[in-house]
């Protein structure tokens, strides 16, 4: 029986999925395309993509912590180990952007890179830059993630670490684990920014400096008392060295207690709660996607976010790229009529 023969896009989809390696660049390469019609066929294939990873792939981890804490040390370390236990790994570090240029600030590339320096091609690496998101995401990340998590048995994500859009890592990873080091400041300034509700994990690196390191990690978890765990989970502080490689072990084996319960049901009947996760990461990233395209004008052209929001609930298992392409068309429409 005669069947039509795959498009480029259908095409470069199918070898993602089949777990070609060599197919990564080209498909990160062509989701980072910003022409319209380059965009629109990339949509197309992360859609198909995500129809077919929403709810497996690969264990999703993200890094974030305020700059100095360690977090590209950290990340060799995480690597190492994870590569003993023979898991193949992808790496998304987002860099800062130059205000002038907009291009990544070399300073950051160069950290990670050297954190990955021993790796040779045995780990796949991407570094975005964060463009206009302070502090945040590349629109580009989430397109990494997905790809990378369809060939990959983890992807680490390395954020920029200035303390604005942890929200945004949130909801891109399965296990966000926040990078604290002793001595860092005023514990209420970080209960005020809301930074210790939305991590899964904490962690105080720089171990080895003893009794500084073990009394932030009290303060942390004071802290963290006072937080509503995130959908139930009770955030575990965990004291690790980077430099040493010490309580290394220990964190990996938080985060694998992590993912077995995201896979468990919030309750009898219920689906696994990492669904849930990522369709809220879905819904969200396509809401600040259209809102950072179109502006307020743009959403209020097809009846506000509020509509925006009907439109996601009334799609539970869309993919978000899909929805994302699907909304933009109706905002341009009837920004055109």
């Amino acid at each position: 029986m005669w069947s039509p023969r795959p498009t480029l896009t259908e095409h470069l989809a199918q070898r993602i999925l089949a777990r070609e390696r060599a197919a990564v660049a080209i498909a990160l390469n062509a989701a980072d395309d910003a022409r319209p019609g380059a965009r629109r066929k990339a949509l197309q294939m992360l859609a198909q993509i995500e129809s077919q990873t929403a709810q497996g792939g690969a264990h999703r981890i993200g890094l974030t912590g305020a700059p100095g804490a360690g977090k590209s040390t950290l990340l060799g370390a995480l690597l190492r180990r994870l590569q003993e236990r023979g898991e193949t790994l992808g790496v998304i570090a987002v860099d800062p952007s130059s205000p002038h240029s907009g291009g990544a600030l070399l300073g950051d590339r160069l950290r990670a890179r050297t954190a990955l320096g021993n790796f040779g091609g045995a780990v796949f690496f991407r570094s975005l830059a964060a463009r206009d998101r302070l502090g945040g995401l590349a629109e580009s990340a989430r397109a990494a993630v997905l790809v990378l998590g369809a060939v990959f048995d983890t992807v680490l994500v390395e954020t920029v670490g200035v303390g604005q859009n942890e929200g945004e890592v949130a909801d891109l990873v399965d296990t966000l684990i926040y990078v604290a080091q002793p001595g860092a400041g005023d514990l209420l300034q970080t209960l005020k920014a809301g930074v210790l509700e939305l991590p899964d994990l904490v962690v105080v690196n720089k171990a080895d400096l003893g009794p500084a390191a073990t009394q932030h990690q009290s303060e942390l978890q004071a802290g963290l008392a006072l937080t509503e765990p995130r959908g139930g989970w009770p955030t575990p502080t965990l004291l690790v060295s980077a430099q040493n490689g010490s309580g290394i072990p220990e964190l990996l084996q938080a985060a694998d207690r992590h993912r077995a319960w995201l896979q468990e049901p919030a309750s009898p009947g219920a689906p696994p709660r990492l669904t849930a996760r990522r369709q809220t990461g879905r819904d969200r990233y396509v809401q600040s996607a259209l809102l950072h395209r179109y502006g307020h004008y743009g959403l209020e052209a097809i009846g506000g976010a509020t509509q925006v929001a009907a439109h996601l609930a009334q799609s539970p298992n869309a993919p978000g790229f899909q929805l994302l392409q699907q909304l933009s068309a109706r905002i341009e429409s009837a920004l055109t009529t």
